[in-house]
């Protein structure tokens, strides 16, 4: 499969303070230094904010030198959110599509990863996303890492670390307007269409440890949930 364009979703909902830490890693992933060629294109979707989130997503794509699409919605929940920032980008042509968070850093081969597997014919990628270790206590962490299986072949789903075909997101009909499990929903339903998918623990994000998260439930809930 030859792409000749790539983009980046980045849901973002009063962000301001991490979103710089998190396009900055998106920048090094997406620079020729990381295996990655061709255009890029960054879709940060500010969602019903109140802060400061757009100017700093501004500024942030300014000094990194990024191919920026800021979109504003006030939609109120991250499925609708990331909708509007993948047909954008589907828009400008975008034929493979990286996916995160607004609190995450991704690894530096995080998108020639999903390129990797995109060439070798696959159209959705489901990668590994761990907690901030400086955000949780050491029990806390220990009891996160116990319930969750890092490695190939796992059984999580994170938007935080997604990756799909524009071919796939046309075949499963686009991400839900649901206020949380949107990334699972559509994982769901590439699979159902018959999209070829791995599940890999070699491209691993880092995402905020923060228990209360801007959607009801989703990885900070999990969190939430941990025995004190």
């Amino acid at each position: 499969m030859t792409l000749r364009r790539t983009g980046v979703v980045i849901p973002a909902r009063n962000e301001e303070e991490l979103l710089p830490r998190t396009l900055a890693s998106v920048a090094a992933a997406c620079s020729p230094e990381a295996g990655v060629t061709g255009a890029v294109s960054v879709a940060v979707v500010v969602d019903s904010c109140t802060d400061g989130t757009a100017d700093a997503a501004h500024r942030a794509a300014y000094e990194l030198g990024l191919q920026l699409h800021l979109l504003e919605t006030g939609t109120g929940n991250v499925g609708g959110a990331r909708a509007a920032g993948v047909e954008a980008l589907l828009d400008a042509g975008a034929q493979w599509i990286g996916n995160t968070d607004a609190d995450t850093v991704v690894p530096r081969n995080w998108l020639h990863t999903q390129l990797q597997f995109a060439a070798a014919g696959y159209g959705l990628v489901l990668g590994t996303v761990v907690p901030d270790a400086a955000d949780l206590t050491p029990r806390h962490l220990a009891l996160w890492h116990a319930r969750h299986e890092l490695a190939e072949g796992h059984p999580h789903v994170h938007g935080a670390n997604l990756g799909f075909s524009d071919r796939a997101y046309a075949a499963a009909g686009g991400f839900s307007p649901a206020a949380e499990h949107e990334d699972v929903d559509l994982a769901n339903r590439m699979k159902a269409a018959g999209v070829p998918w791995v599940a890999t623990d070699w491209n691993r994000a880092v995402t905020s440890g923060r228990s209360q998260g801007r959607a009801p439930g989703g990885f900070s809930g999990f969190l939430r949930q941990l025995p004190g």
